[in-house]
């Protein structure tokens, strides 16, 4: 195959046509000059079975919102699979068995990213590294990278209470090793498994010189997304979104010559993901219905962060239809709990749009 993964100037193709995006999945809302939207049957969920090992695909693993136990839902997490092998973003609640039930085992790993250090991203992290380490679980055999975001200091009014205040990714890693250090050192002797900070290596994403971004100033300038890992399969290309205050907060964009996948991560509605997404095949984005929490009990310092540092559907929308995106895959859901409450995107949108189920299948 070819090494230059394939970029972003894709001519459109027809949803479920031959060559174009096999959704194995449902319900798919698309919206016409009529305005009225189509849903298939049930949504396909990965298996070790049928997610093919050639072209590209995209597992939903974990699709609920923030650091709480919402239902049956699992914590934000997804996988992109290249002929084969899989690269992850981001580790919710549950990531590691869902990962296994999907059957994309450590052993067809090749790359994980991390879009940003809250909690409800990265608390599987540990879990992953321990349940998929070396060939007694199918686990990682090689050195693999997880990439993400570099040390920043806290924004403004932002009070530390735990030290260092600067954490970045290397020092995510580093620490889960030491934290985990007993277990690592017995296992290493014992069942003779290849040292575990042999395996997993944090890698901090470097923001580009210019334009220059800073925490408190200049926290999300708008800027071209650019490369944070290549290999024979995929390119992979962020830029900073607008989840304040945390800084820096990411988006991926994964090119390769069967399509692209672009993820928002946690955002506001910004600049940045039109450029990110730019003709993209599936744009994975994250929403937030603000009617559902105008409703409960919450303060109004809780609305001010969903309504500063996540998206509506409507803003999906307008996002969506400035990029030329060809399907959109709603996930990290707040306030969103059927396909009624994302009616906002038809507004700006006329391509197909889905609610993503946890494990849900799709194909490029």
């Amino acid at each position: 195959m070819p090494s230059t993964p394939r970029t972003s100037n894709v001519p459109r193709r027809t949803l479920l046509g031959a060559g174009g995006i096999a959704a194995l999945s449902a319900p798919i809302l698309g919206v016409g000059s009529a305005g009225a939207a189509t849903a298939a049957t049930g949504p396909v969920l990965a298996t070790a079975a049928n997610v093919p090992d050639t072209g590209m695909h995209l597992v939903t693993l974990g699709t609920a919102a923030g650091p709480a136990i919402r239902g049956t839902r699992h914590g934000i997490a997804s996988a992109v699979v290249v002929d084969g092998l899989h690269y992850l973003v981001d580790f919710g609640l549950g990531m590691p068995r869902q990962a296994v039930d999907a059957g994309l085992t450590g052993n067809k790993l090749r790359q994980a990213f991390v879009t940003h250090l809250h909690s409800d991203h990265i608390s599987e992290l540990s879990a992953y590294m321990l349940y998929n380490w070396d060939t007694p679980v199918q686990g990682v055999t090689s050195r693999v990278g997880i990439i993400g975001p570099g040390r920043a200091r806290l924004p403004r009014g932002i009070r530390p209470v735990v030290s260092p205040p600067q954490t970045g990714m290397q020092d995510v890693i580093k620490n889960l090793m030491r934290a985990n250090a007993y277990d690592i050192n017995i296992r290493t002797t014992d069942e003779a498994r290849i040292p575990l900070d042999e395996l997993f290596e944090g890698v901090d994403i470097e923001l580009p010189r210019r334009p220059r971004a800073d925490p408190d100033r200049n926290p999300v300038p708008d800027m071209e997304p650019f490369t944070v890992y290549e290999d024979d399969r995929v390119r992979v290309k962020a830029t900073l979104v607008e989840h304040l205050p945390v800084f820096p907060s990411f988006g991926f964009r994964f090119e390769t010559e069967h399509g692209v996948i672009t993820f928002s991560g946690d955002t506001a509605e910004t600049p940045n993901m039109v450029r990110l997404s730019r003709d993209a095949d599936l744009l994975v984005h994250e929403v937030v219905n603000m009617d559902y929490y105008r409703d409960q009990d919450f303060t109004e310092e809780f609305l001010h962060h969903l309504e500063s540092s996540h998206t509506t559907p409507e803003g999906i929308g307008r996002i969506a239809a400035e990029a030329g995106v060809k399907k959109v895959v709603v996930s990290h859901m707040a306030g969103v709990f059927s396909d009624v409450d994302l009616a906002g995107i038809t507004e700006f949108y006329d391509g197909p749009y889905i609610l993503a189920a946890d494990r849900q299948l799709f194909s490029v």
